[in-house]
Formats: C-alpha cells, structure tokens, sequence
C-alpha cells in the first residue's frame, strides 16, 4: 500500500511539475517575467496552487531550456534576451525548420491534416485589431503542431527550444513591429501545403517564413 501511494503521489507531483512548467514558461517566452526578473519558487506555487517541490522541477527544466538561469545563494532569474544570438537562431531555424514542414507533409496521418486544416482556417481569421500576445500565443501553436507533425521528437525538442528563444526576441519589438496578425496568416498556405502533402512548397514556404522574422526584427535594430 506505501508503494501505491507513492506512485500515486509521484504522478501527481509530475503532472503539477508538467504544469507549473507550461505555465512559467508562457510567461518567460511571452515576457510577463521580464528578463532579469527573480522567480521566487514560493511566491509561484502560491499562485498556481501548488507546493514548492512542482515549481522547483519547472525551474529545473527552465533552466535547460536557458529560460531561466541559477545562482548560489542569490535566486534563479529570468534570462536575458540577447540580441546577438538572432543569427545563430536563424541559422539554425534555416535548416531545421523547412526540415520539420516537409517531414509533416509527407507523413502526417489523416487525423493530424485534419486538425491541421482546422488550424490553418483559425489562422485565416485572424483579424489586425486582435491582441498581439493572443496572436504570438496562435503563432507558437502553430509552429509547435508542425513539429510535432514532423514526427521526429529529437527534431521538435530542438525547433520548440529555438522558437521561444526567437518569439521572446519578437516580444521584445511587439509595440514596434506592424503587421503582427498578417505574419501569422502566413502559416495559412504553409498549413495547406503540409494538408495536401506538398514537402516541397512547405519547406519553401517556412524558409520564406523565417527570413521574413529575421528580416522584420533587424529592420527595428
């Protein structure tokens, strides 16, 4: 009975543990936790409802993620956005992310096109007077169904990583850049292309995609 309940409580602790991180991480990739801002491990699980130990393990993989950073005696903190690493980001995203697109429209099953279809019509929707974070919150999704499509875990381990680093750069510039809900209805013909199993014009299409982020965030710098 004592293994039970402590498999029991393991799972519960994972589940609150896979949480807290979800949570936490939205606010570090959206910037609701400003970089450099402290996280204290207390103050979080009060307000998620949770005790210390869930939130801990979040900060833990936060800090692989490079989210978050630790110091002896001092705190964990919000990492800085650096604005240097946009090209090596980019370079990256280059080659991995028309990768990931053409993997999807090769291989997605019936389901994952069906719900990818759904998506590309919310896509479609989106109007210019909606709010930026809600749209970025569309984009993330968006870029997180494709690599799961891709049906490489490796590969979409290392492109969710890439893409928050890249969207807390473009938080960064949200009151500057124009046109945020057009650059996301951009996913529309990409979403259609991986749908109708066309590899190549997905990829195309991404590529065309990630230039086009880069490009916007330089012409602001």
């Amino acid at each position: 009975m004592a293994r039970a309940n402590s498999e029991v409580l393991g799972s519960t602790v994972k589940s609150s543990a896979e949480h807290a991180y979800d949570v936490i991480r939205e606010r570090l990739v959206l910037l609701d936790i400003a970089p450099g801002e402290p996280l204290n491990d207390d103050k979080l699980g009060a307000e998620l409802g949770y005790g210390r130990t869930p939130v801990r393990e979040a900060l833990k993989r936060l800090e692989r993620d490079r989210l978050v950073v630790a110091f002896p005696r001092r705190g964990t903190f919000a990492t800085a956005v650096d604005m240097t690493e946009l090209s090596s980001i980019s370079e990256i995203r280059r080659q991995l992310e028309p990768l990931a697109a053409s993997r999807a429209a090769r291989s997605a099953n019936a389901e994952t096109r069906a719900a990818l279809s759904a998506l590309a019509d919310e896509v479609a929707a989106l109007g210019d007077a909606e709010e930026p974070r809600d749209v970025l919150r569309k984009d993330v999704l968006v870029h997180q169904r494709i690599y799961q499509a891709a049906g490489n875990t490796h590969l979409e381990d290392i492109l969710v990583s890439l893409d928050a680093h890249a969207t807390r750069i473009w938080c960064l510039f949200l009151d500057r850049l124009p046109n945020v809900a057009h650059h996301v209805r951009e996913h529309e013909p990409l979403l259609r292309s991986i749908v109708d199993g066309d590899a190549d014009m997905a990829a195309k299409l991404t590529l065309s995609h990630v230039d086009g982020f880069e490009q916007a965030v330089r012409r602001l710098l």
